[in-house]
């Protein structure tokens, strides 16, 4: 088979949104991803990917490390040997800077969406607002990098992102996961705390995640109401957790992406700070809350500069509420004990 290497540099979200290229890809080929350091756990629960290999990309991370030839050297070192590089990413990324140490690692075949002139960069190149819609969800977006590949999504894929989950956690009806990467994307913690004391008053038992850096906040949305898991779970542990949920209340994050990825329905805070109709959560019910024509719209802001935040700031805590209510009705909720270990 041929040796393909599949880059997705960012976040572990954006990972997640790259599964079903993966899996065209992978259809026909041996697939390694490179991804940042906080792609790497989504990139292992992707479904095609046999090997994951992890570098801190200076003209990608938002929080960059400094360009240094000695890791540069390197990489076109641990990037020789692959028959074909599939570039994936976003309209505001560029695929030629790695394509050029692809082209001094010697990789004879490379693929990727440029808004620029890539000279002999580029075997395949797709342009942006030309030969690739730009307002398409991100998965459909990565997807058609693929197919300009020669990847097309194999007939008996539906297309949909989906990860390794050997099973399903019943730890909670509704998991709420207040953080997200960046301060714009965030709901207000106290509006969290509310919605979390709401939804136990009406029965639901609910869990509050997050990560190692996000106890704080878990700790403060949780209170007396809810499971404080806040540091407490792998990626993995997570998409169980989700996976045996009712309804998952979360912002523009990565836990957004593994709910539609187990298909759990998902109350979407989000902000606008980037287009709906490419970040939403990916074919799955959902509820989307938040002012989509706020100030802040379009401008990929990670603070918000809007006093107030009022994007996500008007979405009320009852709002949340009736949206979990309306994905997951009483008449088709799951019952019986926490932490059931329900066969996938």
């Amino acid at each position: 088979m041929r040796e393909v290497l599949v880059a997705r540099l960012d976040g572990a979200g954006d990972v997640l949104l790259a599964g079903p290229a993966v899996r065209s890809i992978a259809h026909s080929a041996r697939v390694t991803m490179l991804v940042g350091p906080a792609g790497e756990e989504a990139a292992r629960l992707l479904p095609g990917v046999a090997e994951v290999r992890v570098w801190a990309c200076p003209w990608v991370l938002g929080d960059p490390p400094p360009v240094r030839r000695e890791e540069i050297d390197a990489l076109v070192g641990d990037l020789s040997g692959f028959d074909e590089a599939v570039v994936l990413t976003s309209f505001h990324q560029s695929p030629l800077p790695l394509a050029l140490v692809l082209r001094m690692a010697g990789v004879p075949r490379i693929t990727g969406a440029s808004v620029d002139y890539p000279g002999a960069l580029l075997d395949v190149r797709l342009r942006p607002g030309e030969t690739l819609d730009e307002d398409q969800p991100e998965p459909e977006r990565m997807l058609a990098i693929a197919d300009a590949a020669g990847y097309p999504l194999p007939p008996d894929d539906d297309g949909r992102l989906h990860v390794r989950l050997p099973s399903r956690q019943r730890v909670a009806d509704v998991v709420v996961h207040p953080g997200a990467a960046v301060d714009a994307r965030r709901w207000p913690a106290g509006h969290a705390a509310e919605a979390v004391r709401l939804l136990a008053a009406e029965g639901w038992r609910v869990a509050v995640t997050g990560g190692p850096g996000e106890r704080q906040l878990t700790a403060q949305v949780a209170g007396d109401h809810a499971l404080d898991l806040g540091g407490r779970t792998s990626m993995a542990e997570l998409a169980a957790i989700v996976a045996g949920a009712d309804a998952v209340v979360v912002g523009n994050t990565a836990a957004a992406h593994l709910a539609a990825a187990v298909g759990t329905p998902v109350v979407s805070l989000f902000a606008p700070v980037v287009p709906a109709v490419r970040w939403r959560p990916y074919r799955v019910p959902q509820v989307l809350l938040g002012d989509q024509e706020a100030p802040c719209r379009d401008t990929r802001a990670r603070e918000c500069s809007v006093p107030g935040h009022p994007c996500l700031a008007s979405v009320r805590p009852d709002d949340v509420v009736a949206a979990v209510r309306a994905l997951a009705p009483r008449s088709v909720r799951r019952t019986g004990p926490l932490t059931e270990e329900i066969p996938a």
